[in-house]
């Protein structure tokens, strides 16, 4: 059941990776989201605003997996040769058309499938970044978008978890968590 799967994109080449995230080859992004999907490498970045909130989109309609659901800023994959710095830019800059330096938190592994359509299957390199600038979004990738407090994203995804993406959960509770101490540095918050 894959006619969900509009997305211009889907014919790109993701890079395949093991569990300690060395490449082992590459796959269409298609068949890298279908089944319990293929372990393949990525990257989720954290915008955050001048008043320390943090940039969330509500992902298209027309995405394959997870479509209308709110996530973070911005997720993607790296092309084949690109890093992971080059390629979160790239994307920001494409999807949200801002610009910010970026800097790497943390990388995590998980697999979560949707539905009877397909599964993330991903070792996520997690950044978090800084922006002045009023995000202008790409339609085709984001429905909506907002500015949330820490606490107010907090809360909601405590008390709306069936909202957010399965990725965004597992990462804002390692910023919350484990990474906090990181977090409170970038932001310089007291």
């Amino acid at each position: 059941m894959t006619e969900r799967y509009t997305d211009k994109s889907s014919e790109d080449q993701l890079i395949l990776v093991d569990e300690n995230d060395q490449e082992i080859g590459s796959a269409l992004k298609k068949d890298c989201h279908l089944g319990n999907g293929i372990l393949h490498r990525a990257f989720s970045v954290f915008i955050f605003n001048e008043e320390n909130e943090v940039l969330m989109q509500q992902r298209s309609e027309e995405k394959m997996l997870w479509g209308k659901f709110w996530s973070n800023a911005c997720c993607s994959h790296p092309k084949l040769g690109e890093t992971i710095e080059d390629a979160a830019q790239r994307r920001i800059k494409e999807e949200l058309s801002i610009e910010a330096e970026l800097n790497f938190l943390f990388k995590f592994e998980y697999q979560e499938k949707f539905e009877d359509i397909g599964s993330e299957n991903e070792l996520c390199h997690v950044l978090i970044g800084k922006c002045a600038e009023k995000p202008n979004v790409d339609p085709n990738e984001i429905s909506d978008w907002k500015y949330l407090s820490i606490e107010e994203l907090t809360r909601s995804i405590k008390e709306n978890p069936n909202q957010y993406t399965p990725w965004l959960k597992i990462e804002w509770s390692k910023i919350m968590g484990s990474q906090f101490k990181e977090v409170k540095r970038f932001l310089d918050l007291k």
